[in-house]
């Protein structure tokens, strides 16, 4: 029997919650973590037509990747799309889970499959994260420091961009006293020890902390492990919004044009033209990137491909960029492919449904 549980906690696992935006609702909506998972649909919304699919399909778990509520309910009456999703959701014991800006945010998230689908190379995320990194310094016995550090690297911990078991170390000279209660590794009670010791640091990712010290203490041989950790403002080239990458060959605006509208499937582009100058660098950014603009200005990229632009916004491109603006929707549905790629690396045998609504509120004429 496979609970909820374990599959929101392998989708959090690979898009931890907590690098979301603080303004996202990204985690379980609505149901009950211990009910088991009968179905999933896989959407990239969650309306009361999702929910009225989920239904007819008999899956009982709902992961999509907008969340169906940002804000808090302060009633569930039905006057609104989103209260009769919930409710319809409660009525039916359908569970909604939301992977949002967390599964922007990471390296090989939506961006990434963008990035995939128009074959961009030497790719790096356009806009990384600080305040996402952690420095763990600790003090171990010199004969114990190899399998302390191989703990903590099996544990996530020394990964510099494409560099991995990272850290630094120093040899000194550490000094304790154990009490009458003590059981110490080394040493006698009331006895001053001095021991030869490694100060090893490393790099964590904030959202390892919790397995990473446990991994420390395991591996540790000392009765009270010794250490810190400190914040660090340095950016994480893994955790952060858009990305970045170059086409095989340049392109001329046209050509490119047809390009981004083949590769995405796309009925049109809103864009700012650049007749004059070839495409390669190429930045984008699934749903709304506006915010990212400057961003793709100063990594020097020939076409930002990105949605939500308002009108007085394309002016600020400055004939530096050019703006691809292909909507909201055509930049993410492909998303639901990648929420199901995820999952069926594990749950090979679990009914796992991709949706088969479209859930786009705008239509073309």
């Amino acid at each position: 029997m496979t609970k909820i549980a374990e599959i929101i906690e392998h989708l959090a696992e690979f898009a931890p919650p907590i690098y979301q935006e603080s303004y996202d609702n990204s985690g379980l909506i609505c149901g009950n973590r211990d009910w088991e998972a009968k179905g999933v649909l896989i959407s990239l919304d969650c309306t009361e037509a999702i929910i009225s699919e989920a239904i007819a399909k008999g899956c009982n778990l709902v992961v999509a990747h907008h969340p169906i509520v940002f804000k808090g309910l302060k009633s569930l009456t039905g006057k609104n799309y989103i209260e009769r999703t919930i409710i319809s959701a409660i009525k039916h014991d359908i569970a909604i889970y939301a992977i949002h800006t967390n599964l922007d945010n990471m390296l090989h998230g939506v961006n990434r499959r963008i990035a995939d689908k128009l074959d961009l190379q030497n790719l790096s995320i356009l806009a990384p994260k600080a305040q996402t990194l952690l420095k763990l310094t600790t003090f171990i016995p010199e004969e114990a420091s190899a399998a302390v550090l191989s703990a903590l690297f099996e544990a996530g911990a020394g990964q510099v961009g494409h560099y991995k078991n990272c850290s630094f170390s120093l040899t000194g000279e550490g000094s304790f006293m154990p009490d009458e209660e003590a059981a110490p590794h080394i040493g006698e009670a009331h006895v001053q020890e001095f021991v030869h010791e490694k100060r090893v640091e490393v790099l964590v990712p904030i959202a390892a902390k919790s397995r990473l010290l446990q991994a420390l203490k395991q591996a540790h041989p000392y009765e009270e492990v010794a250490y810190y950790l400190h914040a660090l403002e340095n950016e994480n080239q893994e955790i952060g919004s858009g990305m970045i990458g170059r086409l095989p060959q340049a392109m001329e605006m046209n050509e490119f044009l047809g390009y981004l509208k083949e590769k995405m499937s796309l009925s049109c582009i809103r864009y700012t033209p650049q007749p004059h100058k070839k495409i390669q660098n190429v930045a984008v950014c699934g749903g709304a990137g506006s915010f990212l603009l400057p961003m793709a200005i100063s990594r020097k990229a020939d076409a930002f491909v990105t949605a939500d632009f308002k009108y007085h916004e394309f002016f600020d491109a400055e004939d530096k960029v050019m703006i691809c603006d292909i909507g909201h929707y055509e930049s993410e549905v492909f998303t639901k492919d990648l929420i199901h790629d995820i999952l069926k690396k594990k749950f090979v045998k679990f009914a796992l449904c991709l949706s088969d609504t479209v859930t786009n509120p705008i239509s073309y004429f």
